[in-house]
């Protein structure tokens, strides 16, 4: 039984710890997509051939433009994941 609390005071102590010095922010629909470009080495030609024109993948790059349902759907497909990841 003293193990346990033990055990149940060290987990909160340890989160406690983390959340103060290494918080993880709120993702957005914006970094979920830069970060699926970099971990899968995704190049902006193939960008361009699924949101159609450089200046929208430039946009949507820089957050000058937001990611539509449409585009979350093809981001979703292109990238493997659930078009939620890209809904703000």
């Amino acid at each position: 039984m003293e193990e346990s609390a033990l055990l149940d005071l060290l987990i909160a102590l340890i989160e406690k710890y983390e959340d103060e010095h290494y918080p993880i922010g709120e993702s957005t629909a914006h970094s979920m997509f830069l970060h699926l470009i970099d971990a899968q080495n995704v190049k902006e030609a193939e960008l361009v051939a699924i949101l159609g024109s450089r200046e929208v993948v430039s946009q949507v790059m820089s957050g000058k433009q937001e990611i539509t349902q449409e585009m979350a759907k093809v981001l979703g497909s292109f990238f493997h994941v659930d078009t939620s990841l890209f809904e703000n």
